[in-house]
């Protein structure tokens, strides 16, 4: 009799046990199907636009991430990683800013680092006053310094070809530039996805990463006379700051460009790293921009 009823309860007991266990595998199966729903696509203003992890290359987003378009001051960065890929390349140089760089600024209604005639000022400044402001006399004194040949406008064409060199060196096909500054002359152009590789690649360069995740700067250059000023920039990228983990890297803008921003963040040690071209407004582009982070975070 006594073995009956160990034998019952083992049954009840072996029962219990199984619908537990069932229920346990039932609730780890519906959890990890909660875990492996993707986050919704989110919706962009922006008519371009392409995200990758930065890691491992692998695309998150896209939107139109091909399509050629005016990618405004989003060009500096290709700008300033020409000049840190130069060769025995001296940061402290002094570069004196010519009146032609003044002049450039005003015929373009040109947005600008504020550089003074004369002044003597470090190729590392420089590289700030380009890519804070968006400085495109930064940019015209960098192309006049780094491209070679015997007139300015030489020199200036040289840079711009190592732009270029640059671009395909990458083996971006949809990229070619026309200027140093992103105001060319109808063919400057590029595409959300050849943009982030431009930057991504960018980004491995310490000096870059440095002055794309500085908020705002004050340096102290050299004036004509031998004496010295102070030069206060301020980064246009306003997600610095106000994004948590953003670390870069460029606004741009323009009349056939719109909005566009070239944007990375790092969390957890994961960094994403994207861009969104043409979108309406310098709110917009934000908000695209605060989108597909997001996003791209969950994913």
């Amino acid at each position: 009799m006594r073995h009956g009823i160990s034998g019952t309860r083992r049954a009840s007991v072996a029962a219990t046990v199984a619908l537990t266990a069932g229920a346990v595998l039932a609730s780890g199966a519906f959890a990890s199907a909660a875990r492996a729903a993707a986050p919704p696509t989110p919706t962009v203003t922006a008519k371009g636009g392409f995200v990758m992890n930065d890691g491992t290359a692998k695309t998150l987003y896209g939107k139109a991430a091909d399509t050629r378009r005016s990618t405004g001051s989003t060009t500096k960065i290709m700008t300033a990683k020409v000049v840190l890929a130069q060769k025995n390349l001296n940061l402290d140089a002094k570069v004196t800013v010519q009146k032609a760089y003044s002049d450039y600024i005003v015929s373009k209604t040109a947005s600008s680092a504020r550089l003074i005639v004369g002044d003597k000022v470090t190729v590392r400044q420089l590289l700030y006053g380009l890519m804070l402001p968006s400085g495109c006399d930064a940019a015209y004194a960098l192309a006049d310094k780094f491209g070679t040949g015997t007139t300015r406008a030489a020199r200036v064409k040289s840079f711009i070809g190592k732009m270029n060199a640059s671009a395909k060196s990458l083996g971006l096909k949809n990229t070619h530039f026309d200027s140093f500054d992103g105001i060319g002359g109808g063919s400057n152009y590029s595409t959300p996805r050849d943009l982030t590789k431009i930057a991504s690649s960018a980004m491995k360069n310490s000096t870059f990463r440095a002055i794309v995740k500085t908020k705002s700067t004050k340096q102290k250059v050299t004036t004509k006379t031998g004496g010295y000023r102070y030069m206060s920039w301020t980064n246009t990228n306003t997600m610095l700051g106000s994004y948590t983990g953003m670390i870069g890297v460029k606004t741009g803008s323009g009349p056939t460009a719109k909005y566009c921003l070239v944007f990375a963040a790092t969390r957890n040690g994961r960094t994403v790293i994207g861009t969104v071209l043409t979108s309406t407004s310098a709110t917009t582009r934000t908000a695209d921009a605060k989108k597909l982070l997001d996003y791209s975070f969950k994913k």
